[in-house]
């Protein structure tokens, strides 16, 4: 049995190992693959199993690898493949739901953090000098910010937004949340379902947590930061395209929308005409929310977990 890696790097650039793989069959890695369809169908080859994170596999491809009889996709979304073809062609694709919750939420509150109290900023200033040279025993360049009181939307309430959800609370934090479905055993914690129009109006601090459904692309805009308190914070470690970044640009250059934290944009890796590129009170990380060794550990044991069950006549984490 082949097994192909297409672009094994951004899951494990050398602190993990494919050895559970390799006992399985004979394993070939790319770091990276070009999305060119012919090498993509040059490097799946003959290989019965493909691993993908964001290298496409499309109804091209698929009709020129007759082997392939199963693709694992290395991340929850799983846009990257033409699902409905390889459902049409009886090959399975798996994904990993669940491997992210706690370092992702941890990552929100992060940005959150960063923002209300610009530790990375000061630590900068201290080393550039100005701590040393200043009359006074302290200073801050940013308004601080106390978390406690503060009221935080969430829109998007399934694992990650809860567990996003707790963390506030725990900061003292007052937290409001639309979703589609109402959970009751969230609900029993205290958490305040409600309309995304009152979340916009009421919330000091929105953090998006939801999937990139159509409803949700653009959520954020121009007419939904009217509503929104003077000064909001807006937190986006979820999709980059549920943001309008024209609008936002717009709202933090008037001070309408008194910052914004960022893992994700609209096309990645970031272009250099980004209009949030330059923003005042913008904080933007390279879509590594997701990224600690523990939770990329947990992607490799559930996708040689589904690629197992799949051998062995069963299903598991199948999207088709």
């Amino acid at each position: 049995m082949k097994i192909v890696v297409l672009d094994g790097y951004t899951l494990n650039p050398g602190d993990l190992n494919w050895d559970e793989f390799s006992k399985i069959g004979e394993v070939t890695v790319y770091d990276r693959t070009p999305l060119d369809e012919d090498v993509i169908i040059s490097r799946i080859g003959d290989a019965d199993i493909a691993l993908t994170n964001k290298t496409p596999i499309t109804k091209t491809i698929l009709d020129s690898v007759p082997c392939l009889k199963y693709i694992g996709v290395l991340a929850t979304g799983y846009n990257v493949v033409d699902i409905s073809y390889c459902k049409e062609k009886g090959i399975p694709v798996t994904n990993v739901p669940t491997y992210g919750t706690d370092v992702v939420a941890q990552f929100a509150i992060a940005l959150l953090l960063e923002l209300v109290s610009r530790v990375g900023h000061h630590d900068r200033a201290v080393h550039e000098g100005r701590w040393a040279n200043n009359i006074d025993w302290c200073f801050w360049d940013f308004p601080l910010i106390e978390l406690a009181g503060k009221t935080m939307g969430i829109i998007g309430f399934g694992r990650i937004g809860h567990r996003t959800g707790q963390i506030a609370k725990a900061l003292g934090m007052r937290v409001i949340v639309s979703d589609a479905y109402e959970n009751p055993e969230y609900k029993s914690e205290g958490f305040i379902y409600t309309d995304k129009e009152s979340l916009f109006k009421e919330s000091d601090v929105i953090a998006l947590h939801c999937p990139l459904f159509k409803e949700t692309e653009g959520i954020i805009n121009k007419d939904t930061i009217s509503m929104m308190k003077d000064g909001v914070l807006i937190i986006n470690n979820s999709r980059g395209p549920l943001v309008v970044e024209e609008d936002l640009r717009a709202a933090l250059d008037s001070g309408k929308v008194g910052g914004a934290a960022l893992d994700v944009v609209s096309t990645e890796p970031i272009r250099e005409d980004n209009p949030l590129l330059g923003a005042p009170n913008c904080i933007i990380t390279p879509h590594m929310s997701w990224g600690a060794r523990e939770s990329r550990a947990r992607i490799m044991d559930i996708a040689l977990s589904n690629l197992k069950s799949f051998l062995n006549g069963e299903t598991k984490n199948t999207v088709c």
